[in-house]
């Protein structure tokens, strides 16, 4: 999906891959932004020239797509590059406005470093960003009790012979369909997220219930001994239909449906409204 997005008044041609979950960028565009060249497309070809010479891998992490030309408004293959990419360029670019990305990096660096050293320091930090954007503590302590038992099932996965990454994400599937009917992408495509983390933008009962469908997983992996992905998706699909079940009484009992599309920029409106209208009573 393509999409021009503005920064500082100007154009940037975007597209979002949505099997890969990733937001692609105009090299060009990025470079005019930060360069203000009255020629971008050359200053770029200078510069990957330069980049390809010194043995820099920045050359190898572009790709090509078709995109609109702002000037003919035709389809051209234009490099792309996705958000590590184009912070690789930032980093190459010579200018007063790729400066305080490059300060804003080597922040985020050393706010690394000190997490490895000291992982406290990452959960207050994760806190205070949930504040920040509106989210309520209650909310918050729940959110941090569900990273925790998310961390309790991925061990567990190992433990039974599940690799990380591509048949995490096949299981987890597999858990979401059970308790939600969807998979994912499509819970995402529900809310219309993209990158956002899908728990970050689930009411409390999504959350508690999804809770349920992974710590229920848990368990039965433990108690039943699964090895491999394809055992694994059994009880994958197991622990879900518990958690879908409860989902299932608690709207049939309340008339309502559990899953909402409300994202979390919904939720942050609803607090402050709600909060606007007690100031307001009082």
């Amino acid at each position: 999906m393509s999409e021009i997005k503005k920064f500082e008044n100007k154009e940037v041609r975007t597209f979002w891959d949505n099997e890969k979950e990733e937001w692609y960028f105009s090299v060009v565009d990025v470079v005019g932004v930060l360069t203000e060249s009255d020629n971008p497309r050359k200053y770029w070809s200078v510069l990957k020239t330069r980049l390809k010479k010194e043995g820099n891998e920045l050359a190898t992490m572009c790709s090509q797509l078709k995109m609109k030309s702002p000037k003919d408004g035709k389809m051209y293959k234009t490099d792309v590059a996705d958000m590590r990419g184009i912070f690789r360029i930032i980093q190459s670019v010579p200018s007063p406005k790729a400066e305080p990305f490059k300060m804003w990096l080597a922040e985020v660096g050393k706010e690394r470093i000190d997490e490895i050293a000291d992982p406290e320091i990452a959960i207050d930090r994760a806190l205070k960003t949930y504040l920040k954007k509106g989210y309520t503590r209650e909310w918050i302590n729940q959110r941090l009790q569900a990273i925790q038992v998310r961390k309790e099932l991925t061990d567990t996965w190992q433990d039974h012979g599940v690799k990380e990454g591509r048949e995490f994400a096949i299981l987890t599937n597999e858990i979401y369909k059970a308790w939600s009917g969807m998979t994912t992408r499509q819970y995402k495509d529900f809310k219309n997220l993209k990158k956002e983390n899908l728990r970050d933008n689930m009411s409390t009962l999504e959350l508690v219930l999804n809770m349920l469908a992974e710590a229920t997983t848990a368990e039965l992996a433990n108690t039943n001994d699964p090895q491999g992905l394809e055992e694994n998706k059994v009880v994958a699909k197991e622990g879900g239909t518990v958690a879908g079940n409860t989902r299932k009484d608690i709207e049939s009992k309340t008339g309502k449906p559990v899953i909402t599309s409300k994202n979390a920029i919904d939720f942050a409106k609803m607090i402050e409204d709600v909060t606007e209208k007690a100031d307001d009573e009082n």
